[in-house]
């Protein structure tokens, strides 16, 4: 009786005259080749250990750089246009509160808005990007 691996499937199929019993399991390979091919030294080509693999560390500063710039920028560029629309809306005499239609709520609610999901944002580059910047030190 012939041993059976567990992930080869068998069928059953009528015997033909043209069907070689040498073709009835294409996959399957003999045991002793499987274990002469494991059982050599493995040779690793292009490891780690024949690269130079330092780098200057300046990315250590440039990163948390860029990181705060753009935190800073995502706060301030809504603001800075929706800051003076405010102060406008609270003008006695500007055209719309002449006209006693005040948008001043309008204004409030997008600088509250604006504000709150930059702080989400933020919170997420903080936490992604500067969080780990401490843990990398350089060891000399």
């Amino acid at each position: 009786m012939q041993e059976k691996s567990s992930g080869a499937s068998t069928q059953n199929f009528p015997a033909d005259q043209n069907t070689n019993t040498a073709k009835s399991a294409p996959f399957a390979a003999p045991e002793s080749a499987l274990e002469k091919a494991s059982s050599g030294p493995r040779k690793a080509y292009g490891t780690a250990k024949t690269e130079n693999l330092r780098d200057s560390g300046l990315w250590r500063y440039i990163l948390p750089i860029i990181v705060i710039l753009f935190c800073i920028s995502l706060l301030a560029i809504p603001l800075i246009i929706l800051l003076p629309l405010l102060s406008n809306s609270l003008d006695m005499h500007a055209a719309a509160n002449q006209a006693h239609i005040s948008l001043t709520w309008l204004w409030g609610l997008m600088i509250v808005i604006e504000v709150s999901i930059a702080a989400l944002i933020i919170r997420g580059f903080v936490s992604i990007f500067l969080t780990q910047v401490g843990n990398y030190r350089r060891e000399e």
